[in-house]
């Protein structure tokens, strides 16, 4: 069988449970990588002192700027590569990847050298009145942004391997990679006498390492590495409106935390208990939606629109199924959850305000993160961008304003939330029923 025909016959069927689950849980293992190596250099630097770890939380917040740019580059990688490799064309697929890979590392060497000049202002502005506190963190940022090229190639290396199925490599590149950085950090900062310098380092290697893996992968692969300016710039398109819905939530959720203090110190602390736990769900949950831009990618490139949809359905089922277990996890661990994060009685009853809601979601967010993850694989990010640019101006925001407007307290903000959820939820639901986003062939 040619490579061609053997390519077409991996998405002649519907993926079982078993293939989605082989591609969610390394990109589960992936997701969850760099959230724990932060929390491990969180817990070195801290002993450091309180500047020092003022420093790194100012720091972090500015680089995961780059973090989510990744983020982005990784999903629109993922579904153009699927498609190509769904239509037999693997070094077609790749060359997707190599044309990421210039887009990452331009982005990460320009992003570089800016901070060098931006980290300052940057670092003094967020510090406010605190000004050891920005000198330490512009010197860290000054340092640690020196990996944003490799963190950045890393993220178009996810995407690429992921749309021909490999979820392997990436797996054992990102965990070898953070396991360097956190042997690393710790030598540095103490016995090497290098302090929060040895942090940035550390964090440098880690990245640089892991974005030569990425190339090596690429450069094994050999198709030719030339920059291609057209194909680039379908890539831009496609990587704008991600940005976009981007920065829709993130002007959806500093709303909500703003709103949260407006109640008061109690709100805004069971605010954040149950920001992150949701940010945790939503982190478990977005690895089914990688394993749907895969597989769906794949299915549209190779001409089966009707096992695309199929795999829609079952991947939404999916999703609503890690949403349930997540809302009787959540609803069981109410009186013991937020007193792992917080002994303040006006804290906790604060929670209780949101926890209702927090549950509610669940559910539903599971359906719409899956759903999510298809039509992006289905490159349908159009539609995407403006389905949650409605969510959130025209539902959302105004919603939860009026929450402060009115004093309906936190509940009221998680009561906006979860309509937020149910905006996007009605729209992928029906355009998944609407069959209009699974457009087949190598390119949309």
């Amino acid at each position: 069988m040619t490579s061609v025909a053997a390519d077409r016959q991996h998405v002649a069927q519907v993926p079982s449970l078993r293939a989605i689950a082989g591609l969610a849980l390394p990109a589960l293992v992936v997701l969850a990588a760099e959230p724990l190596y932060v929390l491990v250099d969180t817990a070195v630097v801290g002993h450091l002192g309180r500047t020092p770890l003022a420093a790194l939380a100012i720091g972090g917040t500015v680089m995961s700027v780059a973090a989510w740019l990744g983020v982005v580059l990784a999903y629109g990688t993922t579904g153009r590569s699927a498609r190509r490799y769904g239509a037999g064309d693997r070094a077609a697929a790749v060359a997707e990847g190599v044309q990421a890979s210039w887009l990452a590392f331009g982005a990460g060497v320009l992003l570089a050298v800016a901070m060098q000049f931006a980290a300052g202002p940057v670092a003094r502005t967020l510090a406010g009145s605190h000004p050891e506190v920005a000198a330490a963190a512009t010197q860290w940022l000054r340092l640690a942004v020196l990996g944003a090229p490799g963190l950045l190639l890393a993220a178009a290396g996810n995407g690429w391997l992921r749309g021909v199925q490999d979820a392997r490599r990436p797996l054992y590149y990102v965990l070898g990679a953070n396991v360097l950085s956190a042997a690393l950090c710790p030598v540095l900062v103490y016995p090497l006498g290098l302090g929060l310098s040895g942090s940035a380092i550390a964090n440098v290697a880690a990245q640089t390492a892991a974005g030569g893996l990425f190339v090596t992968a690429l450069v094994a692969e050999r198709v030719p590495l030339a920059p291609q300016p057209a194909l680039i710039r379908r890539q831009l398109v496609l990587s704008r409106d991600l940005l976009l819905r981007g920065l829709a939530f993130q002007a959806s959720f500093l709303s909500a935390t703003a709103v949260a203090a407006r109640f008061g110190a109690a709100a805004v602390g069971a605010h954040q208990i149950s920001f992150q736990l949701w940010s945790f769900c939503a982190l478990a949950m977005d690895a089914v939606a990688i394993a749907g831009q895969a597989l769906i990618g794949a299915a549209l490139g190779g001409d089966q629109a009707a096992i695309a949809r199929r795999l829609a359905r079952r991947i939404a089922v999916i999703g609503a199924a890690c949403g349930t277990v997540f809302a009787v996890l959540i609803g069981a661990g109410a009186n013991v959850l937020p007193q792992m994060f917080s002994a303040d009685p006006q804290v906790h009853a604060q929670a209780m305000a949101a926890w209702p809601w927090f549950v509610a979601m669940q559910p539903l967010a599971g359906v719409v993160f899956a759903l999510d993850g298809v039509l992006i694989g289905a490159g349908d990010v159009r539609f995407l961008r403006d389905l949650t640019l409605a969510g959130a101006f025209l539902a959302f925001l105004p919603a939860v304003w009026t929450v402060y407007a009115f004093d309906l307290g936190l509940g009221g903000v998680w009561a906006g939330l979860t309509l937020f959820i149910v905006v996007r939820l009605a729209g992928v639901l029906a355009r998944l029923r609407s069959g209009r986003w699974a457009v087949v062939g190598a390119v949309r």
